[in-house]
């Protein structure tokens, strides 16, 4: 516990409720986190929660989520949308209802809109107990207990590292995936994205310190960990060591217990050789990849400040299956980024049809305050949304396709969760293949049903739109095993 964190005692003492020192089943307090955004959020909320419970706090339970039987609310906000700051604010607005009826609610928001908008947060809704910063997650129990004091909003916003998330405790949403991340923030320039800003400059982990936590993340049962970071392969260029991220890669091959190993996000001007070797070479480095293109337009990534062009992306992308011919490679792409004209985008369509991605997550242009794109002139929602349904519609395409190449293929798939309504419902479960795709098995009659966490070698039976299917005839020699 950092030091200027008051003990228990000290706690209990000013709890405005008044509420006994001795903490009962409901701890200080029983807590439920709501996310919005990336998976960077989602890890800081297991920080947020390991945070909490350390410091008595406990997690609810889904009846008491449904019930809204809670006693702290906490939102973790995006900023990388427009429509993410909407929905903070509209959820927000939520939870005041749910405060109308328990009073001695406390609502805490935090992530990048809160380090954005601190001041408009605690003006427009006084109802918030506390707002905290990106780097301010090991201060929220401290808020809350001035807050219980005061009755007033209590707003810590920091905009220098004071220490890495990862050295905060952590409540894991999964007993079998763990988030792992090996940097914070962000040195690139793009000008459509307020992620600097929101995160700072990029800082790195020691890599033995990124390896002893995967090492305990495997000790508790895990057996698949992801590679967090804003630019996970720039990993190690702020020390001079360009190969640090392969060398990584490499390291994690090494540890007892690990299965599968993937990473997000990369950036394509930093995609070097050595980085396809090692996830090649490396048994445990999953052959999935998520590669954001943006804009398949030069000029549009020079407006956008992308430091690469559509040939380089595309000569990264062969290099990658030529090691990798099995690779799963999804994208990002923004329409209507300002100044996009029609023959912009049949250039970003052309990239689509040669890169063939397993999919795409297709946004459409959102300006955000303070970045220069938002300066620039817009396009009309009309064209754009035009644009963005053909774009679409493209990719719906070219992802079906490529499942149904897998139909008749034996695939290893971890299983990550089981099918149905009801426990009982154990004959369909599922999970993901090698590389990354979703998979849900129907277990064949006499064949022993799988946990979460075993690895399950079977037959693809059907391909969907979005996932595959497969329910095996083990009688006529389709494939069916089961590894714990």
């Amino acid at each position: 516990m950092n030091e200027d964190m008051m003990t228990e005692a000290e706690r209990a003492s000013i709890a405005a409720d008044g509420t006994d020192s001795l903490l009962g089943e409901r701890g200080k307090g029983v807590f439920h986190i709501h996310t919005l955004g990336c998976q960077m959020n989602v890890h800081d909320s297991e920080r947020i929660a390991g945070v909490l419970e350390a410091n008595g706090y406990v997690p609810a339970t889904e009846d008491q989520i449904n019930d809204n039987d809670l006693d702290l609310l906490v939102l973790n906000t995006c900023a990388v949308r427009e429509n993410a700051a909407e929905r903070m604010y509209g959820t927000i607005g939520r939870f005041n209802r749910v405060k109308l009826v328990r009073p001695n609610l406390q609502i805490a928001v935090g992530g990048c809109m809160a380090q954005l908008d601190r001041k408009k947060i605690a003006d427009t809704a006084p109802w918030v107990s506390a707002v905290f910063g990106t780097k301010n997650i090991e201060d929220l129990p401290k808020l809350l207990d001035q807050n219980r004091a005061t009755g007033k909003a209590q707003v810590q916003v920091t905009e220098q590292l004071r220490q890495f998330p990862s050295q905060l405790p952590a409540a894991r949403a999964s007993r079998i995936s763990s988030w792992v991340a090996i940097s914070v923030g962000c040195n690139n320039t793009c000008t459509f994205c307020i992620v600097p800003t929101t995160r700072g400059k990029e800082k790195d982990r020691r890599p033995g310190d990124i390896l002893d936590e995967i090492r305990q993340c495997v000790a508790d049962g895990a057996k698949e960990v992801t590679l967090l970071g804003q630019n996970v392969n720039s990993f190690g260029y702020g020390v001079g060591d360009r190969y640090a991220f392969s060398k990584l890669l490499r390291a994690c091959g090494t540890i007892d217990g690990l299965e599968r190993v993937r990473f997000t996000s990369p950036h394509p001007a930093a995609f070097t050789d050595d980085v396809i070797a090692a996830m090649a070479e490396t048994p445990n480095i999953m052959h999935q990849l998520h590669f954001p293109l943006q804009s398949g337009s030069d000029r549009i990534l020079r407006a956008m400040r992308r430091s690469y062009r559509s040939a380089k992306f595309l000569d990264i992308l062969g290099r990658i299956r030529e090691a990798m011919p099995d690779a799963q490679i999804s994208t990002d792409i923004i329409v209507g980024f300002p100044g996009e004209t029609e023959e912009d985008f049949q250039q970003t369509m052309d990239v689509v049809r040669q890169a063939r991605f397993s999919s795409a997550f297709t946004f459409i242009y959102s300006p955000r305050p303070g970045t220069p794109a938002a300066a620039m002139e817009q396009i009309p929602r009309d064209v754009v949304q035009d644009r963005f349904d053909r774009l679409v519609a493209l990719q719906e395409r070219i992802t079906e396709e490529n499942l149904a190449t897998f139909e008749g293929r034996d695939v290893e798939v971890m299983i990550t969760g089981k099918l149905g309504k009801k426990d009982t419902d154990t004959h369909r479960v599922t999970g993901r293949e090698k590389t990354g795709v979703l998979v849900h098995i129907g277990v064949p009659e006499g064949e022993p049903v799988p946990e979460i966490g075993d690895f399950v070698t079977v037959t693809v039976t059907h391909a969907g739109r979005h996932n595959l299917l497969a329910d095996p005839d083990v009688a006529a020699g389709q494939t069916y095993s089961v590894r714990h």
